[in-house]
């Protein structure tokens, strides 16, 4: 379960005031996959960036009762200096996971080679990419934060992640934002569109992306 209390988030740009979230209560249910849909700009990362912690909001608050995952396939917590096997062990420490079981884990899903103990410094943006994307899957959370990832790499290695993330939803939900409507229907139960600092709230996702479609016209 993760609920909003009262949730107020606001920003001034330029002298105007830009509202992501506007006194919003809403509790999203134990297990369920939901479509975090909105126009660019309404505020849909700064909202999934409060669910994880990293931002605060300006009033208000976020509860759950379960463990919530960093964004899926984020690479920009890495240290360039360390290796990533270093991360990964940093990683097991902070989240109080087995570090050899991670460690094998990511070794393999990650498919880098020898370059799994040289620093990252040295990796492309997509061997980054593919360290991220096994270590958020390397570790069981009740929730997932996925914003607009869910596969990089070859043909193969994005079967591959597609295939762990569905066998992770079956015991755990997400909060997902993605573009991709066919993703979104892949993947998620239920849907919530962000406009104008307010959550809407649909059960079946059909109907939320119908309702962002009628706010994008």
């Amino acid at each position: 379960m993760v609920r909003l209390e009262n949730l107020t988030k606001f920003f001034w740009v330029n002298g105007q005031k830009k509202v992501v979230a506007d006194n919003v209560s809403i509790t999203f249910p134990t297990g369920i996959s939901v479509a975090v849909l909105g126009r660019n700009g309404a505020g849909k990362t700064t909202l999934m960036e409060m669910i994880s912690g990293a931002q605060n909001p300006t009033s208000g608050r976020i509860v759950s009762n379960g463990t919530i995952s960093w964004p899926v396939g984020f690479a920009g917590s890495f240290h360039r200096e360390l290796t990533g096997a270093q991360n990964i062990r940093f990683i097991a420490r902070i989240y109080g996971v087995d570090t050899k079981e991670l460690l094998d884990f990511v070794e393999d899903f990650a498919e880098l080679g020898g370059h799994f103990h040289m620093p990252v410094r040295s990796y492309s943006s997509g061997m980054r990419s593919r360290l991220a994307f096994g270590a958020s899957m390397g570790i069981r959370f009740d929730t997932y934060l996925v914003d607009e990832v869910t596969a990089v790499g070859d043909a193969n290695f994005k079967a591959k992640s597609r295939a762990i993330f569905s066998e992770r939803m079956k015991t755990s939900g997400s909060f997902f934002v993605s573009h991709d409507m066919h993703q979104v229907r892949q993947f998620c139960d239920a849907g919530c569109v962000l406009e104008g600092g307010k959550i809407t709230y649909f059960e079946d996702v059909k109907e939320a992306i119908k309702f962002h479609r009628n706010h994008m016209k």
